[in-house]
């Protein structure tokens, strides 16, 4: 039944967050609640059923919360907030977590399997991060890792990754080291960046304190008061999984991400990621998060392509 509409007074620049560039934000909720969204000055005006309009408020209400934070509100974090409030769930990070300062705002999770992952992250020695592209898997594992760096919490950060792409090999790739491994890492590069600044990340890593080494350059080392992460892990061999996972040392923790329908190499059967998990889900100490489509952050074009991906996979009767 419609009912007169109700007011939620807020701030300027809540009004602006929830309203959206050229009111993108406003034709979202409108779209998903089934509400009229108007902002006729100090607030937001929501006319609809009772339920429909529940749900819209508390969606205005946690993009409010988001943009007082002084925190960048995205087509993304709209339709998070959309989910949360049909779901009735929330996206709190883990309890006495401090993520660092990034860029565009605090870095925080924007779903409720985010933070589960979050929490894991802080809980557990070994966490596994597992699900499609754009779920946000690396980049809080980075997160997570840059503020022990930054708190003291560990000496180093080191990021691993299998140089599977293209079928190229590093051999072949001019250049030292670093100038060999850095096309496989940007997506690293890019989150250290957004979260430490460049500089800072220079620094650091001039220093030895960021590390980035592919993974069979770990073979030997004892990795001490570090905190590592092992990204594209699907493309890791099971030997090569076996090996990376014994290096922990003293005070070190781990993250792995990985998708393992994204596997690139020769023998896909050989993939160490999904192996590994299988082995060792349940153990004390290690913790598993998969994540889903709705989780993905990106354009709301890749939930919809990983949808549809998923859906063939089921039509074909195979699991991945």
């Amino acid at each position: 039944m419609s009912r007169a509409p109700e007011f939620i007074p807020l701030s300027d620049v809540a009004v602006r967050a929830v309203a959206g560039t050229n009111s993108r934000h406003v034709a979202l909720i409108e779209d998903a609640f089934g509400v009229l969204v108007e902002t006729p000055g100090g607030g937001v005006s929501l006319s609809g059923d009772t339920r429909a309009r529940g749900q819209a408020k508390k969606a205005v209400q946690a993009i409010a919360d988001r943009a007082d934070q002084g925190l960048e509100v995205a087509d993304a974090d709209v339709r998070v907030a959309i989910g949360q409030a049909r779901g009735g769930t929330g996206a709190r990070g883990a309890a006495g977590q401090s993520l660092p300062v990034g860029r565009r705002g605090q870095v925080a999770p924007k779903t409720p399997n985010q933070a589960r992952y979050l929490e894991a992250l802080g809980r557990c020695d070994l966490v596994f991060g597992l699900g499609p592209a754009g779920t946000g898997k690396t980049f809080l594992a980075v997160a997570h890792g840059a503020g022990m760096l930054l708190r003291g919490d560990v000496d180093r950060l080191i990021v691993s990754r299998p140089a599977v792409e293209a079928g190229e090999r590093l051999g072949f790739l001019p250049g030292d080291l670093n100038e060999k491994v850095d096309p496989y890492m940007a997506p690293v590069w890019e989150a250290l960046t957004d979260i430490l600044g460049a500089e800072q990340l220079r620094r650091r890593r001039e220093k030895g304190e960021i590390e980035v080494a592919p993974i069979a350059f770990l073979r030997g080392r004892t990795l001490s008061q570090a905190f590592v992460i092992v990204d594209e892990a699907q493309n890791a061999s099971r030997a090569q999984m076996k090996m990376v996972l014994t290096r922990l040392g003293e005070g070190s923790r781990m993250a792995v991400t990985g998708d393992p329908t994204q596997i690139d190499l020769p023998h896909p059967n050989d993939s160490g990621l999904a192996h590994a998990v299988g082995l060792l889900e349940g153990v004390k100490g290690i913790g598993v998060t998969r994540f889903e489509a709705e989780d993905v952050v990106r354009h709301p074009l890749v939930e919809r392509i990983v949808r549809a991906y998923d859906d063939d996979a089921a039509r074909r009767g195979r699991t991945v």
